[in-house]
């Protein structure tokens, strides 16, 4: 059965392409799911998929692209998920 995972992101992740790095990253390990900037400047992601794969993402997280400086990134609690299971992994504005 999936796994519903959310992070956030911190550090020097937005400007950067990182949401755009994200979802090429999801999209490689087909999970869904979206990913999107906070208003104090951290990113947060939700993902659905193998734990497998999660943990995949995890770690691209952490390294992000050549441009970002991620300081942390904190797995939070499973708030509930709110995407059809056909809606690919998304950026939101």
């Amino acid at each position: 059965m999936p796994a519903v995972w959310h992070w956030r992101v911190e550090g020097e992740v937005q400007g950067v392409g990182f949401r755009w790095f994200v979802s090429r990253a999801a999209g490689a390990l087909a999970l869904s799911g979206w990913v999107r900037n906070t208003p104090d400047g951290a990113v947060e992601v939700a993902a659905r998929g193998p734990e497998t794969d999660l943990l995949s993402l995890e770690k691209a997280l952490a390294a992000g692209p050549p441009q970002a400086r991620v300081d942390r990134v904190v797995r939070g609690p499973d708030s509930g998920w709110d995407e059809p299971d056909t809606a690919g992994f998304r950026i939101r504005h």
